[in-house]
Parts: structure tokens; sequence; C-alpha cells
């Protein structure tokens, strides 16, 4: 039982740290001018419309995360 008590607060504990990097991601990623705007990123524009969808940008950040992730598994 306690060992179940301890692996939910480490897992806690890391969904926080996580949810804390995304977010400071977050408020960098105005001082990044190309995150977002990469060729293949799809932006539809009409009338009262825009339809935009970031596919260059999420694969190369999904690259990215799992080279990092990689490198940390790695001991």
């Amino acid at each position: 039982m306690n060992d179940g008590i301890h692996l939910l607060a480490r897992l806690l504990i890391v969904i926080g740290v996580i949810t804390a990097a995304v977010g400071g991601l977050l408020l960098l990623s105005d001082k990044v001018p190309w995150l977002g705007r990469l060729p293949g990123d799809i932006v539809i524009q009409r009338k009262n419309f825009t339809f935009y969808f970031p596919l260059a940008t999420s694969i190369v950040l999904s690259i990215i995360l799992t080279l990092i992730l990689w490198l940390m598994g790695r001991r």
C-alpha cells in the first residue's frame, strides 16, 4: 500500500514538472519567430474563417522531444 502512494506521488510530481515546462515554453514561444511559421504549416483564410494547422512545427517539436527523451532514457 505504501509503495502505491509513493508511486502516485512521483507521478504527480512528474506531471507537475512537465506542465510547468510546457507553460514556460508557451511563455517563451513569442521569442522564437519561426515557431509556428514553418513551411508546411497549413493556413486557410476565408472571409470570416481562418484555419491553422501547424503540421511542420508539430513534426519538428516531436523529433526534438523524442531525441531529448531518448537521451534521458539512456543510462
